[in-house]
């Protein structure tokens, strides 16, 4: 597959190791669009190291087969995290350190995610959109807050930081973004 065909989420060979595309950017140094070069910034599978590559558009990078099952999240061991898929009901263990950031976001019964699984092996997590989030601690609202539009920093149910707007208040539950992990509204 050319690096020009390439689009974020497809999972991709490079030295031998298994990468999945989370953002690419594209740069045309010329106004005739000679030598586009995109920068490729990925995440090993499993693993989670994160790797910035530069390629031509016509390099070629192999592409790997990725299997994707839609699974809900059961319950926490000490082994890791353990996610049902939602047909066959059979059972996939995520380790931390394969999920990252992703832990951030997971709440009981969490619908939605999608176990990615490489040749049966479960090897990473994609999460819904959006996820609903409890918010623990953050400061009480100001008053005549809600002119001013500041944001301020809240914790939430998960151990999580972002920064909301002054109007929400502890107990709440908010959307947050899990590609952005930001606030994206009341839920």
């Amino acid at each position: 597959m050319k690096a020009n065909e390439i689009r974020r989420g497809n999972v991709v060979e490079h030295e031998g190791r298994t990468w999945q595309i989370r953002d690419i950017e594209k740069s045309v140094p010329t106004a005739r669009g000679g030598n586009t070069t995109y920068r490729f910034t990925m995440y090993s599978v499993p693993g989670g190291q994160k790797l910035d590559l530069s390629l031509r558009a016509d390099d070629d990078l192999r592409e790997v087969e990725l299997a994707r099952r839609q699974a809900t999240f059961s319950y926490k061991d000490e082994d890791g995290y353990v996610f049902m898929d939602d047909d066959d009901f059979s059972q996939y263990l995520l380790g931390a350190d394969v999920l990252g950031d992703a832990v951030d976001y997971i709440t009981d019964g969490l619908a939605g995610c999608y176990v990615q699984l490489i040749e049966g092996d479960p090897v990473g997590l994609q999460l819904p959109p959006n996820v609903t989030l409890e918010v623990v601690d953050t400061a009480p609202e100001l008053k005549g807050g809600t002119a001013t539009k500041r944001p301020k920093p809240a914790r939430l149910s998960t151990g999580l930081e972002i920064m909301v707007p002054e109007y929400i208040a502890n107990g709440e539950k908010i959307l947050v973004s899990t590609s952005t992990g930001e606030f994206a509204g009341r839920a």
